[in-house]
């Protein structure tokens, strides 16, 4: 066995070595794609951990003892801080400022322990004056015009009004989870947070707002707010199940006292549908992936197989039984697992350390995967090299195995058909799954169970196999029927040889379409690949637009009031190209209120970017045009079409403030079009309509918002530069800023290293499977080019051979690879249409990178044809002598 082993080493090197790496590229590919799959989840449920500012409000019912209820959550397991929080609901507030008066509607008082702020940071952000005392919401003080130092009345129902001094203003990040409806389903939850809101001490809430409880006990509620501090677990499905079960128990224990309203549960349950899509992407990117690497792991051993068959029944004949034969195989496939999985292994470390600065990609979890890796690799090295020898050993004479010619016959797919059968199923699956009701991953609010819907890959996956094997058909019946057509058409390489060629071709047909079709898989893999990253990559920068609203967006404070003109100073700051102002106001539709915002359609497109997709009815040009065209027209939301079933052209009545009254008036528009997604607005329901249109109807042209173009660059130094002007009286943001916080978990995961590994796997793939195979195959040849110098063929005409069977793999494989690659990329673009926030209009096709596979592609091809040329010219004797 040593003495085999040591003569496969010897002799057998490079064939060794080229078989395990591409075991290697498999072990690699999947340990890398897993570890980064497990890192990725933990990332997901650290950030939307980090996004929840208090993660349970606990609220007392009626009849419950606060004090009871305060004492059983901080008996609670995992609970690190619980502070009560008082609410009181007011009549609204009064203020006399610069000799006007200024009141709102109703509002609430909250009432604060001492410490909250240092226990829960990210529920109250400073402004301006001191940081305890009575402290104003923004929006309260825009009501007011209060500032530190004036005096407002705080309404109180059933009782006088009372008197406080303004100490600070504040503002609050996470209004909407503080001023929910703790209990209630999602689609019972207040519309928005009050405007009017006043935080008091906790003493001097009981001193004003604690006789209010005896004359309306409804007005004054207790919550307990709670911070946990137990340990989750790394994926967002599980730590979802955990907080639910938790509260859960919390609700259970207090029997009935006590309702918790889980924050932390709703961060995670949107997490965890991105989790889900995470596990898809490994499923899409990584899988097709590792099959390919182990199909160019059987190629390479394939590639000697008839060598390989004589050597096995060189050893029958020299006594070794079956058994032993079988034996010395399952060595060569240990060598060659242990030796491919070490290499991936290490491969994996290195790309996590170099794209990760960590070998376990941000995550603990390397090492499982590193194992279901090994042991993925020592799988591939006993299919592709074990299990061929056992067939052959089953299946063959040593008579036949010694048989230089062997008869070729068609694959029983192909006469079965399968190819075709596998496309008609891929359309059918497709065409299903992209309809518009389905839904890849659904994940109700409020249940634990995700549902993923995996039978849509089988779409992408049939298509990618029918893709190959239909190109196995047409390459091998083009191979064996059409000698004519390649006598003419190798004869300028060949010469006088050009039929011997094509017999060649012809009868060699199996290894020259193995090379088209795994050279066809990998230009598809790597093609489809990158148009997948770089398409994420588009639409997760449109995501950061959308939200921002251009390169950096000036937001107006509430109660600041600034026309057009005001952009003037702003386009005068260096690094500004453009500036575009954006009306934000308020609209009724019925009884519904929606963000309203006003636009100049001629302008808009010019300073932020709208892609055709964000609309329904026309482009996005054309539906602006007709915002110009016809000034009273309005984009309306798809969810706002529906509950009003409007039509094109129909009238549209909405309630806007009025800036001469103060009062709402009716104004009409005509619906022209469906807006789904548009800058600075939010996710849910809105209007776009022309500005000029709005301002003359409402007497104001009021701004809520400018949107500067900086041409893409120097974004946080204009930002800074805004900033230093306008001070507090506006909100300044930029997209370096943005890119980190907004979209799903899964799009703000950094992909961009692992992206690099892949496509640069996808480029050694397309490099293996069209020069490495294809100079393996000819170097098995060798004694046919020996023969036929023997019978007088120049070396010219050798070398033309060996390039007309390269030419024809590369024109063969890069036009099946385009096609394939073409019909696959959409089609996975269209399934993982939930990947991408927002959905893309067009995928983004990385030319740069494709040309850099093409290149190498053909250079591996180029170097491996001329590397088995320069072979073949050898003294005919020396061959045959070695051989």
């Amino acid at each position: 066995m040593m003495l085999w082993l040591r003569g496969l080493v010897q002799h057998r090197a490079w064939r060794l070595l080229a078989t395990a790496a591409g075991v290697g590229l498999s072990v690699a590919l999947v340990a890398a794609i897993g570890a980064f799959l497990t890192a990725s989840k933990a990332t997901m449920t650290a950030r939307a951990v980090a996004t929840v500012a208090v993660d349970w409000q606990v609220e007392v019912q009626p009849g419950g003892d606060p004090a009871a209820v305060l004492a059983a959550v901080r008996q609670t397991p995992g609970i690190g801080t619980a502070l009560p929080v008082q609410f009181g609901r007011t009549t609204g507030f009064q203020a006399t400022t610069a000799g006007s008066s200024q009141s709102t509607g109703p509002g609430v008082v909250l009432g604060l322990p001492k410490d909250y702020r240092a226990a829960f940071p990210g529920e109250v952000r400073q402004l301006t004056g001191r940081s305890d005392g009575v402290l104003l919401a923004q929006q309260t003080a825009a009501n007011l015009h209060a500032a530190p130092g004036d005096t407002i009345r705080i309404g109180r129902p059933g009782l006088p009004a009372v008197s406080v001094t303004v100490d600070g203003v504040i503002d609050l990040p996470q209004a909407d989870s503080l001023f929910q409806k703790v209990g209630a389903p999602p689609q019972s939850q207040p519309s928005a947070p009050p405007d009017n809101v006043v935080l008091l001490p906790a003493d001097r809430f009981a001193q004003l707002m604690g006789p209010v409880a005896a004359v309306d006990p409804q007005a004054i509620t207790t919550q307990v707010h709670a911070h946990r501090t137990a340990p989750l677990p790394h994926a967002p499905a599980a730590a979802y199940t955990a907080v639910v079960g938790a509260a859960h128990n919390l609700e259970a224990a207090s029997a009935g006292s006590a309702v918790v309203g889980d924050n932390l549960a709703a961060a995670l349950d949107a997490a965890r549908s991105d989790a889900a899509y995470a596990q898809i992407l490994f499923l899409c990117l990584g899988l097709p992936g590792a099959v390919l690497a182990a199909l160019l792991t059987a190629a390479v051993a394939g590639s000697g197989a008839v060598r390989r068959r004589r050597e096995q029944a060189l050893l029958r004949v020299r006594g070794f039984g079956v058994r032993q034969v079988v034996v010395l195989a399952a060595v060569e496939a240990v060598l060659v697992g242990v030796v491919g999985g070490v290499l991936g292994v290490v491969a994996a470390a290195a790309v996590g350390r170099i794209a990760f600065g960590s070998t376990s990609f941000g995550a603990g979890a390397s090492l499982f995967w590193f194992g279901i890796a090994f042991g993925a690799g020592l799988v591939i090295a006993g299919l592709t090299v074990l299990l061929p020898a056992v067939r052959d050993l089953r299946g063959s004479s040593v008579v036949a195995a010694r048989r230089q010619v062997e008869r070729t016959r068609s694959p029983l797919w192909m006469r079965l058909g399968l190819d075709v059968i596998c496309l008609v199923v891929s359309l059918l699956v497709f065409r299903a799954s992209s309809s518009n009701n389905y839904s890849l991953v659904l994940a109700p609010e409020g249940v634990p169970q995700i549902s993923v819907s995996y039978w849509a890959f089988f779409g992408p996956a049939l298509l990618w196999i029918g893709g190959a094997l239909l190109l196995w058909r047409l390459a091998w019946l083009a191979l064996a029927h059409g000698r004519g057509a390649l006598t003419v058409l190798v004869r300028p390489l060949t010469g006088r040889l050009a039929r011997t060629t094509a017999a060649s071709m012809s009868r060699q047909r199996t290894p020259l379409v193995r090379s088209v079709v795994l050279l066809a898989l990998a230009i598809s893999f790597a093609v489809s690949t990158a148009t997948f990253n770089a398409t994420y990559r588009q639409q997760a920068e449109a995501d950061a637009v959308l939200t921002n609203g251009a390169d950096v967006t000036v937001t107006q404070s509430p109660g600041v009031v600034v026309g057009p003109s005001a952009g003037n100073a702003l386009a005068a700051i260096p690094g500004v190209r453009r500036v575009e102002p954006l009306q934000h106001r308020l609209a009724y539709v019925g009884s519904d209120l929606q963000d309203f915002y006003g636009v100049r359609p001629d302008s808009i497109a010019a300073s932020t970017a709208l892609q055709d997709a964000y609309f329904v009815g026309g482009t996005a040009q054309a539906l602006l045009q007709k915002l110009s065209q016809r000034p009273d027209s309005i984009l309306v939301s798809d969810e706002t079409v529906k509950d009003f079933q409007l039509s094109p052209g129909d009238l549209i009545r909405l309630r806007l403030q009025d800036s001469r009254t103060k009062r709402f008036k009716t104004v009409a528009f005509h619906y022209a079009g469906i807006v789904k997604e548009f800058p600075t607005a939010p996710r849910d329901s809105f209007f776009v309509a022309n500005a000029a249109y709005v301002a003359k109807a409402t007497g104001s042209d009021a701004i809520g918002s400018f949107l500067l173009d900086t041409g893409g660059s120097n974004q946080a130094a204009v930002a800074a530069a805004v900033r230093a002007k306008l001070g507090d009286s506006a909100k300044v943001t930029d997209l370096t800023q943005v890119r980190a916080q907004v979209g799903s978990s899964l799009t703000s995961v950094d992909l961009a290293g692992l992206t690099r590994f892949e496509l640069a796997f996808a480029v050694l793939i397309a490099a293996g499977a069209g020069g490495l195979v294809l100079a393996l195959g000819l170097a098995e040849r060798r004694r046919t080019f020996a023969i036929a110098t023997v019978l007088g063929a120049r070396r010219a005409q050798l070398r033309g051979l060996v390039l007309s069977e390269a030419l024809a793999v590369t024109v063969g494989g890069l036009i099946g690879g385009a096609l394939v690659a073409w019909g696959l990329s959409g089609m996975l673009i269209k399934v993982l249409t939930g990947v991408f926030d927002p959905p893309p209009s067009t995928a983004a096709v990385p030319w740069p990178y494709l040309s850099a596979t093409l290149v190498v592609a053909v250079a591996a091809i180029a170097v491996g044809a001329l590397a088995s040329a320069q072979r073949s010219t050898r003294p005919a004797v020396e061959e045959l002598r070695e051989l």
